[in-house]
Protein backbone atom coordinates (compact mmCIF):
# COMPACT_ATOMS: atom_id res chain seq x y z
CA UNK A 1 0.00 0.00 0.00
CA UNK A 2 1.39 3.16 -0.98
CA UNK A 3 0.25 6.95 -0.69
CA UNK A 4 0.25 9.18 -3.32
CA UNK A 5 2.17 12.64 -2.82
CA UNK A 6 -0.83 14.81 -3.34
CA UNK A 7 -3.55 13.90 -0.77
CA UNK A 8 -6.48 14.67 -3.61
CA UNK A 9 -5.13 11.37 -5.49
CA UNK A 10 -6.34 7.99 -4.32
CA UNK A 11 -3.88 5.63 -2.90
CA UNK A 12 -2.75 3.15 -5.56
CA UNK A 13 -3.88 0.23 -3.58
CA UNK A 14 -7.24 2.09 -2.12
CA UNK A 15 -7.14 1.35 1.25
CA UNK A 16 -10.50 0.04 3.15
CA UNK A 17 -11.74 2.37 5.93
CA UNK A 18 -14.74 1.20 8.20
CA UNK A 19 -16.39 4.51 10.12
CA UNK A 20 -18.27 3.55 13.25
CA UNK A 21 -20.62 5.99 14.48
CA UNK A 22 -23.88 6.28 15.86
CA UNK A 23 -24.55 9.70 14.80
CA UNK A 24 -25.99 9.30 10.90
CA UNK A 25 -24.59 12.96 10.15
CA UNK A 26 -20.98 12.44 11.32
CA UNK A 27 -21.25 8.97 8.99
CA UNK A 28 -22.15 10.38 6.07
CA UNK A 29 -20.04 13.72 6.34
CA UNK A 30 -17.02 11.38 6.88
CA UNK A 31 -17.91 9.01 4.25
CA UNK A 32 -18.19 11.45 1.88
CA UNK A 33 -14.82 13.29 2.77
CA UNK A 34 -12.92 9.68 2.63
CA UNK A 35 -14.29 8.63 -0.43
CA UNK A 36 -13.41 11.70 -2.16
CA UNK A 37 -10.06 10.83 -1.33
CA UNK A 38 -9.79 7.84 -3.17
CA UNK A 39 -10.91 4.74 -0.30
CA UNK A 40 -12.87 2.41 -0.02
CA UNK A 41 -15.18 3.26 2.86
CA UNK A 42 -17.92 1.29 4.80
CA UNK A 43 -19.81 2.88 7.05
CA UNK A 44 -21.77 0.94 11.01
CA UNK A 45 -24.46 2.58 13.16
CA UNK A 46 -22.57 0.92 16.41
CA UNK A 47 -20.33 -1.69 17.58
CA UNK A 48 -21.76 -4.30 17.37
CA UNK A 49 -22.58 -3.60 13.18
CA UNK A 50 -18.75 -2.68 13.02
CA UNK A 51 -18.08 -6.62 14.39
CA UNK A 52 -20.39 -8.31 12.12
CA UNK A 53 -18.45 -6.57 9.48
CA UNK A 54 -15.13 -7.45 10.85
CA UNK A 55 -15.70 -11.08 10.91
CA UNK A 56 -16.11 -10.80 6.78
CA UNK A 57 -14.10 -7.75 5.89
CA UNK A 58 -10.45 -6.87 6.77
CA UNK A 59 -9.75 -2.81 6.69
CA UNK A 60 -6.62 -1.02 6.95
CA UNK A 61 -8.32 1.33 9.71
CA UNK A 62 -10.96 2.14 11.45
CA UNK A 63 -12.10 5.21 13.11
CA UNK A 64 -14.43 4.89 15.61
CA UNK A 65 -16.75 7.03 17.87
CA UNK A 66 -16.09 6.41 21.33
CA UNK A 67 -19.25 6.46 23.06
CA UNK A 68 -22.00 4.04 21.48
CA UNK A 69 -25.08 1.73 22.71
CA UNK A 70 -23.94 -1.58 23.59
CA UNK A 71 -20.46 -1.69 22.25
CA UNK A 72 -18.25 1.23 23.11
CA UNK A 73 -14.98 2.46 21.36
CA UNK A 74 -12.91 1.28 23.84
CA UNK A 75 -14.43 -2.31 23.60
CA UNK A 76 -14.74 -2.35 19.88
CA UNK A 77 -11.02 -1.66 19.69
CA UNK A 78 -9.69 -4.60 22.34
CA UNK A 79 -12.10 -6.71 20.31
CA UNK A 80 -10.36 -5.57 16.60
CA UNK A 81 -6.82 -5.99 18.35
CA UNK A 82 -8.35 -9.77 18.79
CA UNK A 83 -9.06 -10.44 15.21
CA UNK A 84 -6.97 -8.13 12.98
CA UNK A 85 -3.58 -7.05 15.04
CA UNK A 86 -2.62 -5.37 11.94
CA UNK A 87 -5.54 -3.14 11.53
CA UNK A 88 -5.34 0.93 12.57
CA UNK A 89 -7.85 2.48 14.43
CA UNK A 90 -8.37 6.13 15.67
CA UNK A 91 -10.93 6.88 18.57
CA UNK A 92 -13.23 10.13 18.46
CA UNK A 93 -14.66 11.12 21.32
CA UNK A 94 -16.49 15.23 22.66
CA UNK A 95 -15.78 13.49 26.56
CA UNK A 96 -12.09 13.39 26.17
CA UNK A 97 -10.35 12.43 29.24
CA UNK A 98 -6.61 12.15 30.22
CA UNK A 99 -7.51 8.42 31.74
CA UNK A 100 -9.65 7.34 28.70
CA UNK A 101 -6.46 8.68 26.35
CA UNK A 102 -4.36 6.45 27.81
CA UNK A 103 -6.36 3.49 28.26
CA UNK A 104 -7.20 3.81 24.41
CA UNK A 105 -3.19 3.91 23.88
CA UNK A 106 -2.61 0.85 26.28
CA UNK A 107 -5.15 -1.50 24.02
CA UNK A 108 -3.34 0.03 20.49
CA UNK A 109 -5.37 2.96 19.54
CA UNK A 110 -2.95 4.56 16.78
CA UNK A 111 -4.52 7.94 17.38
CA UNK A 112 -6.95 9.58 19.84
CA UNK A 113 -9.34 12.69 18.14
CA UNK A 114 -11.74 15.48 20.13
CA UNK A 115 -14.65 16.63 18.94
CA UNK A 116 -15.64 18.77 17.44
CA UNK A 117 -12.51 17.98 14.99
CA UNK A 118 -11.26 19.84 11.99
CA UNK A 119 -12.09 18.17 8.96
CA UNK A 120 -8.23 18.78 7.64
CA UNK A 121 -6.92 17.47 10.93
CA UNK A 122 -8.65 14.26 10.90
CA UNK A 123 -7.95 14.08 6.69
CA UNK A 124 -4.49 14.56 7.97
CA UNK A 125 -4.28 11.99 10.39
CA UNK A 126 -6.01 9.53 8.29
CA UNK A 127 -3.39 9.82 5.89
CA UNK A 128 -0.55 9.81 8.33
CA UNK A 129 -2.02 6.37 9.94
CA UNK A 130 -2.37 4.82 6.65
CA UNK A 131 1.12 5.95 5.38
CA UNK A 132 2.49 4.64 8.80
CA UNK A 133 0.42 1.27 7.80
CA UNK A 134 2.48 1.61 4.14
CA UNK A 135 5.79 1.76 5.65
CA UNK A 136 5.28 -1.48 8.14
CA UNK A 137 4.22 -3.39 5.24
CA UNK A 138 7.28 -2.78 3.33
CA UNK A 139 9.60 -3.02 6.34
CA UNK A 140 8.09 -6.47 6.89
CA UNK A 141 8.67 -7.37 3.47
CA UNK A 142 12.32 -6.01 3.30
CA UNK A 143 12.61 -7.99 6.41
CA UNK A 144 11.16 -11.25 4.62
CA UNK A 145 13.76 -10.42 1.80
CA UNK A 146 16.77 -10.07 4.34
CA UNK A 147 15.46 -13.77 6.18
CA UNK A 148 15.18 -15.12 2.91
CA UNK A 149 18.73 -14.11 1.89
CA UNK A 150 20.11 -14.66 5.16
CA UNK A 151 18.84 -17.81 5.40
CA UNK A 152 19.76 -19.85 2.68
CA UNK A 153 23.83 -17.82 2.88
CA UNK A 154 23.78 -20.22 5.92
CA UNK A 155 22.55 -23.26 4.31
CA UNK A 156 25.01 -22.73 1.72
CA UNK A 157 26.37 -26.37 0.14
CA UNK A 158 26.81 -27.75 -3.32
CA UNK A 159 27.22 -31.65 -2.11
CA UNK A 160 24.33 -34.13 -3.23
CA UNK A 161 23.06 -34.03 0.73
CA UNK A 162 22.01 -30.37 0.39
CA UNK A 163 20.93 -30.30 -2.92
CA UNK A 164 18.67 -33.14 -2.19
CA UNK A 165 17.62 -31.11 0.96
CA UNK A 166 16.86 -27.64 -1.31
CA UNK A 167 14.68 -29.46 -3.74
CA UNK A 168 12.44 -30.54 -1.00
CA UNK A 169 12.04 -27.40 0.77
CA UNK A 170 11.35 -25.88 -2.66
CA UNK A 171 8.32 -28.63 -3.08
CA UNK A 172 7.11 -28.28 0.38
CA UNK A 173 7.19 -24.67 0.93
CA UNK A 174 4.36 -23.33 -0.57
CA UNK A 175 2.09 -26.37 0.69
CA UNK A 176 0.40 -26.74 4.32
CA UNK A 177 1.91 -29.79 4.81
CA UNK A 178 3.64 -30.24 9.01
CA UNK A 179 7.06 -30.05 8.81
CA UNK A 180 9.45 -32.45 10.85
CA UNK A 181 13.32 -31.22 10.62
CA UNK A 182 16.25 -33.98 12.10
CA UNK A 183 19.51 -33.15 12.44
CA UNK A 184 22.45 -32.62 15.32
CA UNK A 185 22.74 -29.74 17.34
CA UNK A 186 23.81 -26.69 15.20
CA UNK A 187 23.48 -27.92 12.17
CA UNK A 188 21.08 -25.28 10.81
CA UNK A 189 17.22 -26.73 11.66
CA UNK A 190 15.64 -23.25 12.54
CA UNK A 191 17.34 -22.37 9.31
CA UNK A 192 15.83 -24.83 7.31
CA UNK A 193 12.44 -23.65 9.02
CA UNK A 194 12.67 -20.35 8.02
CA UNK A 195 13.97 -21.18 4.42
CA UNK A 196 10.81 -23.20 4.24
CA UNK A 197 8.69 -20.32 5.94
CA UNK A 198 9.89 -17.20 3.65
CA UNK A 199 9.41 -19.54 0.47
CA UNK A 200 5.74 -20.19 1.50
CA UNK A 201 2.47 -18.50 0.58
CA UNK A 202 2.70 -17.33 4.42
CA UNK A 203 5.85 -15.64 3.83
CA UNK A 204 4.34 -12.07 5.11
CA UNK A 205 2.67 -13.83 7.84
CA UNK A 206 4.68 -13.96 11.83
CA UNK A 207 7.11 -17.00 12.06
CA UNK A 208 7.35 -17.76 15.99
CA UNK A 209 9.81 -19.79 17.41
CA UNK A 210 9.72 -22.20 20.85
CA UNK A 211 12.86 -23.80 21.88
CA UNK A 212 9.98 -26.65 24.20
CA UNK A 213 13.11 -27.48 26.47
CA UNK A 214 13.99 -24.08 27.39
CA UNK A 215 10.35 -23.54 29.33
CA UNK A 216 9.50 -25.05 32.83
CA UNK A 217 6.88 -27.69 31.96
CA UNK A 218 4.15 -25.83 34.08
CA UNK A 219 4.89 -22.70 31.74
CA UNK A 220 4.32 -24.59 28.22
CA UNK A 221 0.35 -24.44 27.82
CA UNK A 222 0.71 -21.48 29.15
CA UNK A 223 3.27 -19.86 26.52
CA UNK A 224 1.69 -21.91 23.36
CA UNK A 225 -2.16 -21.30 24.17
CA UNK A 226 -1.57 -18.00 26.14
CA UNK A 227 -4.38 -16.95 29.01
CA UNK A 228 -7.46 -15.31 30.07
CA UNK A 229 -7.16 -12.50 32.56
CA UNK A 230 -7.74 -14.07 35.98
CA UNK A 231 -7.19 -17.39 34.87
CA UNK A 232 -4.61 -17.32 38.16
CA UNK A 233 -2.99 -15.28 40.67
CA UNK A 234 -1.24 -12.59 38.71
CA UNK A 235 -3.10 -12.78 35.41
CA UNK A 236 -4.44 -9.49 35.23
CA UNK A 237 -5.11 -8.78 31.62
CA UNK A 238 -5.66 -11.64 28.60
CA UNK A 239 -2.19 -12.74 27.12
CA UNK A 240 -1.80 -14.39 23.70
CA UNK A 241 -0.51 -17.62 23.53
CA UNK A 242 2.15 -18.43 20.66
CA UNK A 243 -0.43 -20.23 18.43
CA UNK A 244 -2.31 -17.03 18.04
CA UNK A 245 0.73 -14.78 17.44
CA UNK A 246 1.68 -17.14 14.92
CA UNK A 247 -2.10 -17.42 13.23
CA UNK A 248 -1.59 -17.01 9.42
CA UNK A 249 1.80 -17.74 9.65
CA UNK A 250 4.14 -20.45 10.73
CA UNK A 251 4.94 -22.05 14.41
CA UNK A 252 8.54 -23.55 14.63
CA UNK A 253 8.85 -25.79 17.43
CA UNK A 254 12.53 -26.64 18.20
CA UNK A 255 13.60 -29.70 20.32
CA UNK A 256 10.03 -30.81 19.99
CA UNK A 257 11.08 -34.17 21.79
CA UNK A 258 11.50 -32.64 25.16
CA UNK A 259 7.56 -31.78 24.97
CA UNK A 260 6.56 -33.28 28.14
CA UNK A 261 3.60 -36.48 27.30
CA UNK A 262 0.36 -34.11 28.58
CA UNK A 263 1.58 -31.27 26.19
CA UNK A 264 1.73 -33.60 23.87
CA UNK A 265 -1.55 -34.50 23.85
CA UNK A 266 -2.96 -30.45 24.09
CA UNK A 267 -0.36 -30.01 20.66
CA UNK A 268 -2.27 -32.89 19.45
CA UNK A 269 -5.55 -32.09 19.59
CA UNK A 270 -4.47 -28.47 18.55
CA UNK A 271 -3.23 -29.65 15.28
CA UNK A 272 -6.35 -32.37 14.29
CA UNK A 273 -8.92 -29.51 15.52
CA UNK A 274 -7.53 -26.74 14.56
CA UNK A 275 -8.50 -24.87 17.03
CA UNK A 276 -7.03 -23.85 20.82
CA UNK A 277 -8.65 -23.31 24.14
CA UNK A 278 -6.37 -20.62 26.95
CA UNK A 279 -5.68 -21.25 29.84
CA UNK A 280 -8.55 -20.28 32.11
CA UNK A 281 -10.88 -19.94 28.97
CA UNK A 282 -14.27 -21.36 28.86
CA UNK A 283 -14.19 -21.05 24.54
CA UNK A 284 -12.63 -22.89 21.91
CA UNK A 285 -11.27 -20.47 18.98
CA UNK A 286 -9.88 -21.59 15.51
CA UNK A 287 -6.30 -21.00 14.92
CA UNK A 288 -4.55 -20.71 10.82
CA UNK A 289 -1.16 -22.02 11.99
CA UNK A 290 1.41 -24.31 9.65
CA UNK A 291 3.95 -26.39 12.08
CA UNK A 292 7.44 -27.35 11.80
CA UNK A 293 8.92 -29.48 14.63
CA UNK A 294 12.93 -30.08 14.65
CA UNK A 295 14.58 -32.59 17.11
CA UNK A 296 18.16 -33.66 17.43
CA UNK A 297 17.05 -37.25 18.65
CA UNK A 298 15.18 -40.59 17.24
CA UNK A 299 11.74 -39.49 17.50
CA UNK A 300 10.88 -42.96 15.76
CA UNK A 301 12.87 -44.65 18.61
CA UNK A 302 11.22 -42.43 21.24
CA UNK A 303 7.82 -43.50 19.81
CA UNK A 304 8.54 -47.19 20.14
CA UNK A 305 9.89 -46.50 23.84
CA UNK A 306 6.58 -44.77 24.48
CA UNK A 307 8.32 -41.08 25.25
CA UNK A 308 6.84 -39.91 22.37
CA UNK A 309 3.41 -39.96 21.48
CA UNK A 310 3.02 -42.38 18.04
CA UNK A 311 -0.06 -40.53 16.64
CA UNK A 312 1.80 -36.81 16.94
CA UNK A 313 4.78 -38.27 15.63
CA UNK A 314 3.03 -39.13 12.65
CA UNK A 315 0.88 -35.60 12.19
CA UNK A 316 4.59 -33.93 12.93
CA UNK A 317 6.12 -36.21 10.45
CA UNK A 318 4.03 -35.13 7.20
CA UNK A 319 7.54 -34.11 5.47
CA UNK A 320 10.98 -35.21 6.60
CA UNK A 321 13.98 -32.76 6.30
CA UNK A 322 16.93 -33.79 7.74
CA UNK A 323 19.88 -31.62 7.96
CA UNK A 324 23.65 -33.68 7.37
CA UNK A 325 26.31 -32.96 10.04
CA UNK A 326 28.99 -30.32 8.56
CA UNK A 327 31.76 -33.46 9.02
CA UNK A 328 29.42 -35.27 6.27
CA UNK A 329 29.81 -32.38 4.01
CA UNK A 330 32.91 -31.35 3.95
CA UNK A 331 33.43 -30.23 0.19
CA UNK A 332 30.28 -27.38 1.17
CA UNK A 333 32.88 -25.78 3.81
CA UNK A 334 34.20 -23.43 1.34
CA UNK A 335 31.35 -21.97 0.50
CA UNK A 336 30.16 -21.88 3.44
CA UNK A 337 33.11 -19.76 4.88
CA UNK A 338 32.81 -17.37 2.24
CA UNK A 339 28.69 -16.91 2.80
CA UNK A 340 29.27 -16.32 6.89
CA UNK A 341 32.10 -14.14 6.15
CA UNK A 342 29.92 -11.95 4.04
CA UNK A 343 27.11 -12.32 6.66
CA UNK A 344 29.45 -11.68 9.77
CA UNK A 345 31.34 -8.38 7.75
CA UNK A 346 29.69 -7.11 4.98
CA UNK A 347 31.98 -4.30 4.89
CA UNK A 348 34.69 -6.41 4.61
CA UNK A 349 35.92 -7.92 1.48
CA UNK A 350 37.37 -11.21 3.39
CA UNK A 351 39.49 -14.57 2.27
CA UNK A 352 41.02 -17.52 3.81
CA UNK A 353 44.52 -18.42 3.95
CA UNK A 354 45.05 -22.06 2.28
CA UNK A 355 46.97 -23.18 5.69
CA UNK A 356 43.49 -21.62 7.62
CA UNK A 357 41.41 -23.39 4.93
CA UNK A 358 43.04 -26.66 5.30
CA UNK A 359 42.75 -26.69 9.30
CA UNK A 360 38.46 -25.83 8.98
CA UNK A 361 38.89 -28.98 6.60
CA UNK A 362 40.49 -31.41 8.18
CA UNK A 363 38.49 -30.12 12.02
CA UNK A 364 35.36 -32.37 13.02
CA UNK A 365 33.21 -29.82 14.09
CA UNK A 366 30.70 -31.50 16.46
CA UNK A 367 29.26 -28.02 16.77
CA UNK A 368 28.52 -27.67 13.18
CA UNK A 369 27.60 -24.50 11.28
CA UNK A 370 27.07 -22.90 14.27
CA UNK A 371 30.62 -23.64 15.49
CA UNK A 372 32.06 -22.62 12.07
CA UNK A 373 30.36 -19.20 12.25
CA UNK A 374 31.74 -18.57 16.20
CA UNK A 375 35.23 -19.74 15.15
CA UNK A 376 34.70 -17.18 11.61
CA UNK A 377 33.63 -14.48 14.13
CA UNK A 378 36.64 -14.59 16.18
CA UNK A 379 39.02 -15.02 13.64
CA UNK A 380 37.36 -12.00 11.99
CA UNK A 381 37.40 -9.80 15.27
CA UNK A 382 41.16 -10.78 16.15
CA UNK A 383 42.71 -9.69 12.13
CA UNK A 384 43.66 -6.33 10.92
CA UNK A 385 44.03 -7.83 7.75
CA UNK A 386 41.48 -8.85 4.84
CA UNK A 387 42.99 -12.70 4.51
CA UNK A 388 42.28 -14.62 7.66
CA UNK A 389 45.14 -16.69 9.02
CA UNK A 390 45.87 -19.83 10.62
CA UNK A 391 47.13 -18.12 13.27
CA UNK A 392 43.72 -16.06 14.29
CA UNK A 393 42.34 -19.53 14.91
CA UNK A 394 41.07 -20.95 18.62
CA UNK A 395 43.45 -23.81 19.79
CA UNK A 396 40.61 -26.37 19.30
CA UNK A 397 41.53 -26.16 16.09
CA UNK A 398 45.54 -25.77 15.90
CA UNK A 399 46.03 -27.98 18.50
CA UNK A 400 44.59 -30.51 17.36
CA UNK A 401 40.68 -31.46 15.64
CA UNK A 402 39.24 -33.10 18.94
CA UNK A 403 39.75 -33.04 22.82
CA UNK A 404 42.18 -36.50 23.74
CA UNK A 405 40.26 -39.25 23.98
CA UNK A 406 39.81 -40.68 27.44
CA UNK A 407 41.80 -43.77 28.56
CA UNK A 408 40.77 -46.15 31.18
CA UNK A 409 43.05 -48.96 32.70
CA UNK A 410 41.56 -52.04 33.65
CA UNK A 411 42.53 -53.22 37.08
CA UNK A 412 43.37 -57.03 36.78
CA UNK A 413 40.79 -57.33 39.74
CA UNK A 414 38.59 -55.90 37.21
CA UNK A 415 36.11 -53.12 38.43
CA UNK A 416 32.47 -52.62 38.85
CA UNK A 417 31.90 -50.55 36.08
CA UNK A 418 28.12 -49.32 37.02
CA UNK A 419 30.01 -47.50 39.96
CA UNK A 420 32.75 -45.82 37.99
CA UNK A 421 30.09 -44.68 35.67
CA UNK A 422 28.24 -43.30 38.10
CA UNK A 423 31.18 -41.49 39.77
CA UNK A 424 32.21 -40.05 36.51
CA UNK A 425 29.48 -38.56 36.03
CA UNK A 426 28.76 -37.10 39.23
CA UNK A 427 32.52 -35.54 38.40
CA UNK A 428 31.37 -34.24 35.10
CA UNK A 429 28.08 -32.57 36.10
CA UNK A 430 29.98 -31.32 39.24
CA UNK A 431 32.27 -29.47 37.05
CA UNK A 432 30.05 -28.30 34.67
CA UNK A 433 27.77 -26.82 37.70
CA UNK A 434 31.20 -24.90 38.98
CA UNK A 435 31.88 -23.57 35.74
CA UNK A 436 28.38 -22.07 34.96
CA UNK A 437 28.24 -20.51 38.69
CA UNK A 438 25.27 -23.41 39.22
CA UNK A 439 23.03 -21.86 36.57
CA UNK A 440 21.80 -25.25 35.28
CA UNK A 441 20.81 -24.40 32.00
CA UNK A 442 24.18 -22.98 30.81
CA UNK A 443 25.56 -26.83 32.74
CA UNK A 444 23.26 -28.27 30.59
CA UNK A 445 24.49 -26.88 27.42
CA UNK A 446 28.21 -27.35 28.69
CA UNK A 447 27.27 -31.37 28.43
CA UNK A 448 24.98 -31.26 25.39
CA UNK A 449 22.11 -32.32 27.25
CA UNK A 450 18.45 -30.66 27.65
CA UNK A 451 17.74 -29.28 30.74
CA UNK A 452 14.77 -31.81 31.65
CA UNK A 453 17.68 -34.17 31.30
CA UNK A 454 20.24 -32.70 33.37
CA UNK A 455 17.53 -31.97 35.89
CA UNK A 456 16.84 -35.98 35.73
CA UNK A 457 20.42 -36.93 35.88
CA UNK A 458 20.91 -34.50 39.04
CA UNK A 459 17.78 -36.16 40.69
CA UNK A 460 18.62 -39.55 40.47
CA UNK A 461 22.57 -38.78 41.94
CA UNK A 462 21.23 -36.70 44.32
CA UNK A 463 23.45 -33.48 43.53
Amino acid sequence: MKASASSSTPYYDSPHILIVDDEASMREVLEIMFSAEGYIVDVAADGALALEKLQHQAYDLILTDMRMPEVDGLELLERIRNLHTETLVILMTAYSTTAQAVEAMKLGAYDYVVKPFDIEDIRLTVKKALEFSSLKHENKHLRSELDRRNSFERLTGKSIAMQHLYTLIEKVAPTTASVLISGESGTGKELVARAVHVNSLRADKPFVALNCGAVPENLLENELFGHEKGAFTGADQRKEGLFDQADGGTLFLDEIAELPLQMQVKLLRALQEKEIRPVGGSKDHQIDVRIIAATNRDLEALTQAHEFRQDLFYRLNVVHLHMPPLRRRREDIPLLVEALCRLIAPQRTLSVSPPMMRALLDHAWPGNVRELENVLERSIILSEEDVLEYASLPSSLTAGDNQPAMTVDLPEEGLDIEAYLREVETQLLTQALEHSSGIKKKAARLLHLSFRSLRYRLDKLGL
